[in-house]
């Protein structure tokens, strides 16, 4: 098996033992995803949908540093701490994926560490017609 470990360089990976993504037999999974910026604030308070444009966006960022894109995905979750909300994470999620169509689960979750997170989503993309293992 060939595994590629990809890091967002983030020190809770070291801290916690984890990868952003990785990437093996031809699936990349990336590992749930918050609207953290990059100065480790929670970007769009109180805001379902623009923290889910934007963990969204994170997510492209990671498909393409691998030679991969949203096509790819094959399987979405969300993980909402108000499922009531759930229409605003949707709208910003079709926005991306409404002609691509992965599998979609959304969960209601306890609410994150940081209080000001609202959704989390991690990804599954096939690269099945990519070698973003760089072979």
């Amino acid at each position: 098996m060939t595994r590629k470990n990809i890091s967002s360089g983030s020190s809770w990976e070291e801290k916690i033992g984890y990868s952003r993504a990785v990437v093996t037999n031809g699936f990349m999974f990336i590992s749930p995803t918050a609207a953290t910026g990059s100065d480790g604030k929670i970007v769009g308070k109180g805001d379902v949908f623009a923290q889910t444009q934007f963990i969204l966006a994170k997510i492209g960022e990671v498909l393409s540093e691998s030679g991969s894109r949203y096509e790819d995905v094959i399987k979405v979750t969300l993980y909402l701490t108000d499922i009531s909300r759930w229409h605003e994470a949707a709208q910003a999620h079709a926005d991306i994926f409404l002609t691509i169509r992965p599998v979609l689960g959304m969960l209601h979750v306890m609410p994150f560490v940081d209080q000001d997170i609202l959704v989390e989503i991690d990804v599954t993309a096939c690269l099945s017609s990519h070698d973003a293992l760089g072979r």
